[in-house]
């Protein structure tokens, strides 16, 4: 395959040690959906794996969620100084600041550096790795790492092929420095994207950079566009060589994983990846159905549900892989180690 980027941290090691969630309290069903779009729950099951999401409501923002998330995974990790976080949003409360430093003053965690990082459904990759940069450079001794995405507000309402696919919610991991050798220790990350095909996912007009047909009064509405049929071929394609490149860094094959997170973008796409790559449908974890395409958030919110569950146990080998908009891309690995979680929505 084409070059990817790999992030290591040299010396050392990134080592998760606190993960925590948190998702909105409403829950839109599909038959809350099919009430008024032209379509069905047995239609958006089969062809989605979906039944509920979570909504955000229109006094929640993304620093809600993901002030809330990374409080948990703060909790988890014991509580204590963090030196850096770094925020992984498609839905930034505002184009201008970035959403990072208003959740750092809500968490109370002082002046220390924060900022977001948009790589869409894979952002929780793209700002693990960021958080590894910061570890292996010695700016940070921990760092918080928190993905939240409020996606449904990029939707179409009346979109039967959009609109029931994607929830919203945070999901986020605390990050120390230490040895590659001990649990929770971050495997490379193997990173890769292709904007020649950006035209795939994406939000707003095309044309110009769509600064005419988008801007302010235009009447043009800035929804969520997704070619469905070559988005599914890229991504199978994409997070299968990204996941093998990460298990093959590790040293390990694919039989050793004893789980597998993927990006929760449609359970088809779930079920083709997990097949492609040998992986036993048993060892893959979902959380589609109950909660629908959380973006970015989606890998950090299965960790820690399926670490809260008992799914995912201390000593488990697990291969992390995603895919997104941009086009891109990523995966990584690690050793699960002995974490507490505290409960999210």
């Amino acid at each position: 395959m084409e070059h990817q980027s790999r992030r290591r941290a040299r010396g050392g090691a990134a080592v998760l040690c606190g993960v925590g969630y948190w998702l909105p309290p409403l829950v839109v069903t599909n038959a809350d959906l099919s009430a008024r779009l032209d379509t069905s729950d047995e239609w958006i099951t089969s062809r989605t794996g979906i039944s509920t999401r979570r909504r955000v409501t229109p006094d929640l923002s993304t620093a809600d969620l993901a002030t809330e998330a990374a409080q948990r995974a703060i909790k988890s990790a014991g509580g204590g100084e963090v030196d850096a976080l770094v925020l992984g949003t498609t839905t930034p409360d505002r184009l201008c600041p970035a959403t990072a430093p208003e959740v750092v003053a809500r968490l109370g965690l002082g002046y220390i550096p924060a900022f977001d990082v948009s790589a869409v459904c894979t952002g929780f990759l793209y700002a693990l790795a960021a958080g590894v940069g910061f570890l292996a450079a010695g700016f940070a001794e921990r760092v918080v790492v928190v993905v939240a995405e409020a996606f449904s507000r990029l939707l179409d309402p009346d979109d039967r092929t959009t609109a029931p696919i994607f929830g919203d919610g945070a999901g986020a991991v605390v990050l120390r420095q230490g040895s590659p050798d001990e649990p929770g220790a971050i495997g490379d990350i193997i990173l890769g994207s292709d904007g020649a095909h950006s035209e795939l996912i994406r939000v707003g007009a095309e044309g110009p950079r769509g600064v005419l047909e988008n801007r302010p009064g235009s009447g043009v509405a800035q929804y969520f566009h997704m070619a469905g049929r070559d988005v599914f071929r890229h991504a199978v394609e994409r997070m299968s060589a990204a996941a093998t490149a990460a298990a093959d860094s590790a040293g390990w094959r694919l039989e050793d994983v004893d789980r597998f997170f993927a990006h929760q973008a449609n359970a088809r796409i779930t079920s083709a990846l997990a097949h492609d790559l040998g992986i036993p449908a048993g060892r893959a974890a979902e959380n589609i159905r109950e909660v629908g395409n959380t973006a970015g958030a989606s890998i950090p919110i299965l960790l820690a549900q399926n670490a809260a569950s008992g799914y995912l146990a201390a000593g488990h080998r697990i291969l992390l892989t995603a895919f997104g908009g941009g086009l891109t891309w990523g995966a990584t690995t690690l050793t699960w180690p002995e974490v507490d979680v505290v409960a999210g929505q």
